[in-house]
């Protein structure tokens, strides 16, 4: 019969009334800790040794997540390459964690928004359209590409990214329809307007936008995001902004719905086509939602027009050494 152990005082008592941790042991703090969480009952097959040794994922994801939403940025541009240059992980095991615990990760983000009530539903249901299947194809495609196509991808896709933050303005500090262009100035006019009205009193009118270009767009970021697990927040932010006019503060809160929305659809797949990494994303979820918390309180104090292209440029560097990693082996 399998042993259930159960807590006392001092000791770890079995089912036979025979101590499985002495009462003063002579072990560190940490080696006690060890053996009370090896007693614990846990799901068979899962790699109790593998999980205690990556205990350092947990004070990582906590400092990941809290610098992502302090500035901004998915939180999967930190995580996947974290779990495949140091923890290990094959470039489908690391997208797949990267985007699980995303999800968990933009929960108190989204959730947020969704009080505040400064979510433009009717667009992001046209943005879904485009990114919910792109991001199942492209989750599905990153189980079938080869190992080293893949990472080469995932290393030009950070190089990408971070050029991308290093060009562009911060989202708060975009003008709406600036770089629109006289053929999108016309197509985006005319076509009614929304409203959104906040639980804090704004209230925020523009005109609605022409749909075909943000479906497209969505769904290159929902494949791209499918893939490396990060690009379709930076795309649709940036797009709803330049392109559609919305309002930074509405165009930020719609591409985090749209972003939730869509990583659940891509864990799910990656979950589905691989055993997931338990025993890393058991660290890296309790992280998220720690960092996250402080994330969203400290991000305000943070000075986006700085924090952005210096991020831009981690991940650049980041990339590189990703791309040499697989290319110069």
């Amino acid at each position: 019969m399998t042993r259930s152990p159960i807590l006392a005082f001092g000791g770890v008592v079995g089912l036979s009334g025979v101590f499985t941790l002495p009462l003063f042991g002579v072990g560190t703090g940490i080696e006690l800790g060890t053996v009370a969480l090896q007693s614990l009952p846990v799901p068979a097959g899962f790699p109790v040794d593998q999980f205690l040794a990556h205990w350092w994922v947990f004070p990582a994801s906590i400092v990941f997540s809290m610098v992502a939403l302090a500035s901004g940025v998915s939180g999967a541009l930190f995580f996947s390459p974290f779990f495949m240059l140091l923890v290990g992980l094959s470039p489908s095991q690391a997208i797949g964690a990267g985007l699980m615990t995303e999800v968990f990760g933009m929960g108190n983000g989204l959730l947020n928004y969704v009080r505040q009530g400064v979510v433009d539903y009717a667009t992001a249901k046209w943005l879904l359209i485009g990114a919910v299947p792109a991001v199942v194809v492209g989750a599905l495609a990153a189980h079938v590409v080869p190992t080293a196509l893949l990472t080469i991808a995932f290393g030009a896709g950070l190089l990408l990214l971070g050029a991308f933050l290093v060009y562009y303005d911060p989202p708060e500090e975009c003008v709406p329809g600036e770089c629109e262009g006289e053929f999108l100035k016309k197509k985006n006019t005319g076509r009614g307007t929304t409203t959104i009205e906040t639980k804090d009193g704004e209230t925020y009118t523009y005109d609605t936008c022409w749909r075909p270009p943000g479906l497209g767009l969505a769904t290159a970021g929902g494949f791209i995001t499918g893939l490396i697990s990060a690009g379709l927040p930076e795309i649709t932010t940036t797009q709803l902004i330049v392109r559609c006019r919305l309002p930074p503060r509405v165009a930020i809160a719609t591409s985090v719905f749209v972003l939730a929305v869509a990583a659940i659809a891509g864990a799910a797949v990656h979950a589905l086509a691989a055993t997931p990494v338990w025993y890393v994303v058991a660290w890296s979820i309790p992280g998220v939602l720690i960092g996250g918390t402080i994330g969203t309180r400290v991000g305000k104090y943070v000075p986006s027009e700085i924090m952005e292209p210096a991020l831009g440029v981690v991940f650049a560097i980041v990339g590189v050494i990703v791309l040499a990693s697989e290319l110069l082996a």
